[in-house]
């Protein structure tokens, strides 16, 4: 199957699932109120050769502190291009940030275990409590070697028992972990298991950067947010923001990077 048809059906199929159209999703996020709001972008890739990665992540960090009310902020894998010395690097862009910030590991991401911790402070899997009665949780997908793999079950079974009686949960993981793209890895069990918890909102992507659509399986929605480096994808770089109302509703919409337009937005 050619990449191209595969993924445009994806997200024209998946977004008329859940979609609000751009007059009302406008007017519901200039007048209501939140309770928890927060930011994902996905596959910078800095230091990939040929690609104005210095550029893409000054940008980017403008347009995230022009942002207002961001309790946090998900960079959702393969930060870097293959070449871990620029994790450092691309770690000084972050902390330009107003909000605070997580990270992920994608396939492009090659660093060692201890090394990961060393730089970020946490280990790959890592979880924390948000306000408002939220969970998150980061899972990691790859390894040293660049491999595509299944999350850590038994890390997410636990974290999602913690986080039981918490009104909602996230969970954020670079590669699909299911075949709906092209390069995304079956992990039955893992999906299982995320369909088993009701407080579960919404699974995050990255990974393939013409994605910029939503998925649901076994009623839970999984999302990408296309990309906002790297040397191919969609013609434009985006980045995700994900809402939490005050009547506890919980919506999301792409922005672009260059002038923040709002595209396709959903209720989750």
């Amino acid at each position: 199957m050619q990449r191209r048809p595969f993924l445009q059906k994806l997200t024209l199929f998946s977004t008329a699932v859940l979609s609000i159209p751009l007059d009302s999703l406008s007017k519901t996020i200039q007048n209501e109120p939140k309770k928890l709001r927060f930011i994902v972008a996905s596959d910078g890739h800095f230091g990939q050769p040929n690609t104005d990665y210095i550029q893409t992540h000054s940008v980017l960090m403008e347009s995230i502190n022009k942002e207002e009310q961001v309790e946090f902020v998900v960079f959702n894998g393969d930060l870097v291009h293959d070449d871990p010395n620029f994790l450092p690097q691309v770690k000084m862009y972050y902390d330009s940030l107003k909000s605070p910030y997580f990270v992920t590991r994608g396939n492009h991401d090659r660093v060692a275990n201890g090394e990961w911790e060393n730089i970020w402070g946490y280990q790959e899997n890592h979880s924390f409590q948000a306000k408002d009665d939220s969970g998150v949780i980061l899972l990691n997908c790859s390894n040293q070697a660049g491999e595509y793999l299944c999350g850590d079950v038994t890390y997410l079974k636990s974290k999602l028992e913690e986080y039981r009686t918490l009104s909602h949960v996230f969970v954020f993981i670079h590669i699909s972990q299911n075949d709906w793209t092209r390069h995304g890895v079956k992990c039955d069990e893992l999906l299982e298991t995320i369909s088993n918890y009701s407080n579960v909102k919404a699974v995050f992507h990255g990974h393939d950067h013409d994605v910029d659509g939503i998925m649901i399986n076994r009623g839970k929605p999984y999302l990408w947010d296309g990309h906002f480096g790297g040397s191919w994808g969609n013609p434009f770089h985006t980045y995700r923001v994900v809402e939490i109302l005050e009547d506890g509703k919980t919506i999301t919409y792409l922005k672009t990077v260059k002038d923040g337009t709002v595209l396709n937005g959903h209720s989750l």
